[in-house]
């Protein structure tokens, strides 16, 4: 079985005293899925690095390492082959950039960027271990830790 690393970031930053969370609607895929930001590790690339490296490109948003969430893993297939994959999730920080614009060539990958509410994200993400990420992102930014 095909083996697969990726790297992904739950973006968060305080508007007017609530939390918010950057979301991503994936090109190519139907309306009304959300997700956070990730893609694959590059060799020799830190996985921090690359979840950082991926909300930039997926989100147009600057962002700081705070710290590992946690790890997500999943089978899939495709094209008839059955892919084990494991996505490691990082809590970070905005700190520059607008939300939306985008490198060149990311609208073919990303179809809408927006920032939610950190306390619904887990309502409007789609995917299982993404929502229990955004839950735990909530639980680290409640313990005022970060």
């Amino acid at each position: 079985m095909r083996r697969e690393f990726s790297a992904g970031g739950v973006v968060v930053r305080k508007l007017k005293g609530r939390w918010m969370l950057a979301a991503i609607r994936p090109g190519g895929k139907k309306p009304g899925i959300w997700a956070l930001p990730k893609g694959a590790v590059d060799p020799g690339e830190d996985p921090a690095a690359t979840a950082v490296r991926e909300v930039r490109e997926e989100t147009g948003v600057d962002a700081a390492f705070d710290r590992k969430l946690g790890d997500i893993r999943y089978v899939y297939t495709w094209d008839g082959e059955r892919v084990f994959k494991i996505v490691s999730f990082y809590l970070v920080h905005a700190v520059a950039g607008r939300l939306g614009e985008l490198p060149a060539g990311m609208e073919v990958e990303v179809a809408e960027a927006r920032w939610v509410p950190l306390d619904e994200a887990p309502r409007l993400l789609s995917y299982g271990g993404e929502r229990q990420m955004a839950l735990a992102a909530a639980g680290v930014l409640a313990e005022g830790s970060s």
